[in-house]
């Protein structure tokens, strides 16, 4: 139960931090969605996921290292820091040099309009994850949290005010969100008193060699992962415009609630897949909290699947509403990305970081060649099933490979089947019209995958009776 509480503890903590941030913006997608255009919010999408791609490929992906490396007590926290920090100022001077040669020759024509807000979002970005992956490899989880709250309020106000009094528009949109980032970052560094970990002499060479062969190869993990997250957008802008761009984005809003979870989650047992790691599992800590968090996700996906259409109605307005219709097959998706993050964790303990990179690279290409045959074939739809295979191979790929290094109970006959009914449940949706035999053959299916794991929902009602117990 040691390994259970402390994972429940830092899930709590990076709940406060995430889920402010991750909920506000659910929760403003009908204001963004209102005062928006498609093709405005398609922008903003397109520029943000860049961002994405261009952060592990500049900085080297440096704060995965900050993190793993940071949670050994054998290492200099100050090495640590300051190696990362020089990562990050050789990304802003190449992101900068990058920028005017775009206005010279036109490359990349829509970032000429908003080349200092793309920067902006870029620094904030990559310093905030430096931060905030050192400050949970140092175990400073409560002032993660803090700062995400800052976050958090700080967006909403400034989301509101941009958008509505002001009418700043897009402009507004991008300036709430780096105004938002950056005073995360500022609290985070003056938290943890940053500056007692920036050394200004030449760093350990060899710690520096030992963090970059270990974040080499998740830069091809995270490009990987950004085409398995973005890249169908590009081929959607390309083949169907922007304005459908903005649409398939928009539908993204609904599995990000799943996402939620799933960050939290996530990051919380990078922490404890390091401090717990046990190649034979003889507790079960690992097997059981695989199989309970598969358990939680795919209940959740279900439920979510059967109220798309009603929850897209609450938040997607004018012509965003039809982005209902690609939202189950996104839902799975997360799903599937949830079970590899949580498989990765195991990667990370053993720092082999290969595998991610070897998983994710097989899922991306597959990812991309999907998103152009299918796109082209059935239109935008094409997109969300191209990702929910991309992220299931990504998933079978580690599943086979973690046997390397732990010994897992699973039952993945059982979970098949539950993965069949999530997608069978998506297609009934995607086909037939709200009705009360609709909703009856959802929760039949529903309650199907309900018996098929109850024994599982009371050991996760019991963990959960005893963590309250213990508070």
């Amino acid at each position: 139960m040691k390994g259970f509480r402390y994972l429940a503890k830092n899930v709590g903590l990076l709940t406060i931090s995430q889920f402010g941030t991750k909920l506000l913006s659910f929760f403003l997608v009908p204001l963004y969605t209102n005062v928006l255009s498609t093709t405005e919010y398609g922008t903003y999408d397109l520029l943000n996921s860049t961002v994405a791609l261009l952060i592990p490929i500049l900085t080297m992906n440096i704060c995965d290292s900050s993190l793993r490396f940071s949670i050994d007590k054998e290492n200099d926290n100050s090495e640590i820091f300051s190696i990362s920090l020089l990562h990050f100022i050789i990304g802003e001077i190449i992101i900068a040099g990058a920028i005017i040669l775009n206005s010279l020759i036109n490359f990349f024509p829509i970032m000429n309009s908003y080349e200092w807000l793309f920067f902006l979002l870029f620094s904030g970005t990559s310093i905030n994850g430096i931060l905030t992956y050192f400050a949970r490899g140092i175990d400073c989880v409560k002032e993660v949290a803090i700062s995400g709250v800052i976050c958090s309020a700080t967006m909403l106000s400034l989301n509101i005010l941009f958008l509505l009094p002001l009418h700043m528009g897009l402009i507004g949109y991008f300036a709430a969100n780096i105004i938002g980032i950056i005073m995360q970052g500022i609290y985070l560094f003056v938290a943890i008193k940053g500056w007692k970990f920036i050394k200004i002499r030449k760093s350990n060479s060899i710690l520096h060699k030992d963090m970059l062969q270990y974040s080499q190869p998740m830069i091809i993990n995270n490009i990987a992962w950004w085409v398995n997250n973005v890249s169908d957008r590009y081929v959607v802008t390309y083949l169907c415009g922007v304005a459908a761009n903005g649409i398939y984005s928009v539908s993204y809003k609904i599995p990000s609630i799943l996402t939620i979870f799933q960050t939290i989650f996530n990051q919380a047992w990078t922490l404890s897949a390091v401090k717990d790691f046990d190649s034979n599992d003889e507790s079960g800590f690992f097997s059981n909290m695989y199989n309970m968090y598969n358990v939680c996700m795919i209940m959740i996906c279900s439920l979510f699947i059967i109220f798309s259409r009603v929850i897209a109605r609450l938040l997607y307005a004018k012509d965003f509403f039809i982005a209902w219709k690609y939202v189950p097959f996104l839902l799975i998706s997360v799903v599937f990305g949830a079970l590899a993050g949580y498989l990765g964790g195991i990667f990370g303990a053993v720092k082999d970081t290969k595998v991610f990179a070897e998983s994710t690279f097989i899922s991306a290409c597959v990812n991309i060649v999907l998103n152009i045959i299918l796109v082209a074939k059935i239109g935008v739809i094409g997109a969300a099933i191209a990702t929910a295979i991309a992220y299931a191979i990504t998933w079978l790929i580690r599943i086979i490979k973690v046997k390397k290094y732990i010994t897992l109970e699973l039952n993945l006959k059982k979970d098949c089947i539950a993965y069949a009914i999530l997608v069978v449940q998506s297609i009934i949706l995607y086909i037939f019209n709200e009705s009360l035999e609709f909703y009856l053959v959802e929760f039949i299916m529903f309650g199907g995958i309900t018996i098929l794991y109850y024994k599982h929902l009371l050991k996760i009602y019991s963990k959960i009776k005893y963590s309250f117990g213990t508070i």
